[in-house]
């Protein structure tokens, strides 16, 4: 219920949800969802894509405005900015129906431009909305641990609060509107250092002949103990090249990330050469593995 003064009230024990984008990470936090008991209804462009949670209780709508109409909260997460745009602003979108009193909740990693838009949108049309991209890869949204850096209003953050501690272990408000996305950003730069750092880590300590499982135990231990190591490097020493996290998104989140650095009027060399090195390692067919594939540039798989 919508009291018109910006507070939605809700039956906190049985929400009526919507999820657009049942990819890696959205599977996963659709199905805490309904195990905390929530009707959540899904869309997807593939469509076998929710066949397990449909088996599992949630029930599938064709289009994102169908997923609208049928809940109180709506939640996307997808690939793009140009995705985002589209299930918002496309026929058959988000905001081709009516959304009076419904709040959406975009989980995608997108611009913080595009993040603007669509709160202003919504408030015009008598609704809610947060940016909320998250971190914590696959495993992040399967245990239920993400990061989430929400950008909107406090009212709005304070009331979805309850489905955030479903989905995470870390939530915060970040600021207004497009402030999570801009965390994302901060979030993606850091990332970008970690995930060379760890790869070229290993390219020494093979080349020098060392223990490599030995070296990273004893790394664990000291200063340079970091998660992209801690989930990564046993995947890599496994041939494990599965995406947590896809390249090609990761590619998308740097190029952001540049874009937002350039309009600050920032030069950031070190995010720049991570872009370089990933869009090369998509160049030669690695662009869905996960980002662990970095190391490929250096090693052969056996």
């Amino acid at each position: 219920m919508y009291t018109g003064d910006g507070l939605f009230f809700w039956e906190v024990d049985n929400m009526k949800i919507g999820f657009i984008g049942t990819g890696v990470m959205g599977k996963s936090i659709v199905q805490h969802f309904l195990t905390a008991g929530h009707e959540v209804t899904v869309y997807n462009r593939t469509k076998s894509k929710t066949d397990e949670l449909v088996a599992n209780g949630a029930v599938w709508h064709e289009t994102p405005a169908e997923i609208t109409a049928a809940s109180e909260i709506v939640f996307s997460m997808v690939g793009y900015p140009s995705d985002v745009e589209e299930i918002y602003y496309g026929i058959n979108g988000i905001f081709s129906v009516d959304i009076t009193a419904k709040i959406f909740v975009d989980l995608t990693t997108s611009t913080p431009t595009l993040a603007e838009k669509i709160y202003q949108t919504a408030k015009e049309k008598g609704a809610a909305a947060l940016d909320a991209p998250v971190s914590g890869g696959d495993l992040g949204a399967q245990n239920g641990t993400l990061t989430i850096m929400v950008g909107g209003d406090q009212l709005i953050y304070d009331q979805v609060v309850p489905l955030f501690e479903i989905m995470g272990k870390s939530y915060s408000l970040q600021g207004a509107a497009g402030a999570g996305q801009h965390t994302k950003m901060a979030n993606q730069i850091m990332i970008a250092g970690t995930m060379t750092g760890m790869t070229e880590m290993l390219v020494y300590a093979k080349a020098a002949n060392l223990d490599v499982p030995k070296v990273l135990d004893t790394l664990a231990g000291g200063a340079a103990q970091n998660w992209s190591m801690a989930n990564y490097a046993p995947r890599i020493l496994k041939e494990d090249y599965t995406p947590g996290f896809f390249v090609k998104h990761f590619i998308k989140d740097l190029k952001i990330a540049l874009d937002e650095a350039e309009k600050m009027q920032l030069e950031l060399p070190a995010t720049k050469l991570a872009a370089t090195l990933y869009e090369r390692l998509a160049s030669e067919g690695f662009e869905n593995d996960g980002t662990q594939a970095l190391i490929k540039l250096w090693w052969s798989e056996s």
